[in-house]
């Protein structure tokens, strides 16, 4: 067997072939940090969201039930807290959380409709990190749904390289679930992302887990979804978010200001049940910034009348 002769020029060969193996493994090991769902983002807040108080939405709600339309009220209420990344519920004690502590913007989601003789009741909540280089996608989101039948509750609680799903229902055929669901977008945890940079939305083909107030009200499984998002924009300042559900034949479409800190001010849902279209609408009344929490007395009922909600 013949030995390469060394040279300077085959010394300088061999370190470049040498310097491009090492950067091709640097740019493998970049692509598996960067590729599947645990992509990191930049995002920071608006001072808007710093003066310690809640920002209240009021909307017009024309939402469909048993294949009709019914008149209720829903309510937006983004406020920012400090939430730990471990146990996932609102810190007793911030100050004491250490590194355990993560700023996050909460969204809490009322409808409230009547449904014949008896009344709906949902609120959905979710909780989405800030701050510089946080994951994408929420650390927790649950919503439950009550009327006079009974009451269903889910939750997503987001794990090292998953989501927790734990689910519970009236009906024997839901029951109770327990299960992982893969690390991936959420359609609850977009309308946050929209209050904080709607930049990051995401666009194209996309992998989502769809809205619990949806899954739960159609009884659907609790499955990540294809579906094509949409980001557009029209003369007036007015942005306009689309998902289009093909397999589920479901559309969401979210309006918000096109400047922040981004207001949402409408949103259409259509799905297909049947041989019919079905809409959901909500169109906002009143934005006001309040301390609720600090607003508990019978005279602090004025605010209701602020916001144009029915009593």
């Amino acid at each position: 067997m013949s030995l390469l002769k060394t040279t300077p020029s085959t010394l300088l060969i061999l370190l470049l072939i040498s310097i491009s193996c090492k950067t091709q493994n640097v740019q493998k090991e970049d692509n598996k940090q960067t590729s599947g769902h645990a992509h990191k983002l930049n995002l920071t807040l608006d001072p808007y969201w710093y003066d310690g108080k809640a920002e209240l939405n009021s909307f017009n709600l024309s939402q469909v039930r048993y294949g009709e339309t019914r008149k209720g009220e829903a309510v937006l209420i983004f406020v920012t807290e400090d939430f730990p990344r471990k146990n996932q519920v609102k810190l007793d004690n911030p100050d004491s959380a250490g590194e355990d502590r993560q700023p996050v913007l909460k969204m809490n989601f009322t409808k409230r409709f009547q449904t014949g003789v008896y009344p709906y009741n949902m609120l959905l909540s979710t909780f989405q990190p800030i701050g510089q280089d946080v994951l994408q996608y929420p650390l927790k989101t649950n919503a439950n749904i009550t009327e006079w039948c009974g009451q269903t509750f889910a939750q997503l609680n987001q794990k090292s390289d998953s989501f927790r799903f734990r689910g519970f229902s009236y009906f024997e055929s839901e029951g109770e679930v327990d299960k992982n669901l893969e690390l991936t977008w959420t359609e609850d945890g977009l309308w946050n992302l929209i209050r904080i940079n709607p930049e990051k939305l995401p666009t194209g083909k996309i992998k989502i887990i769809p809205g619990l107030f949806y899954t739960l009200l159609k009884h659907k499984p609790f499955i990540a979804m294809d579906a094509i998002a949409q980001l557009e924009e029209n003369d007036l300042g007015v942005k306009t978010y689309t998902l289009r559900y093909e397999k589920a034949e479901r559309t969401l479409s979210i309006r918000f200001v096109a400047s922040s800190p981004f207001p949402i001010l409408s949103w259409t849902e259509t799905y297909r049940e049947g041989n019919q279209i079905m809409t959901t609408t909500a169109d906002l009344k009143k934005r006001i910034k309040l301390d609720y929490w600090n607003h508990n007395t019978n005279a602090d009922s004025i605010w209701r009348k602020e916001l144009e909600i029915q009593d």
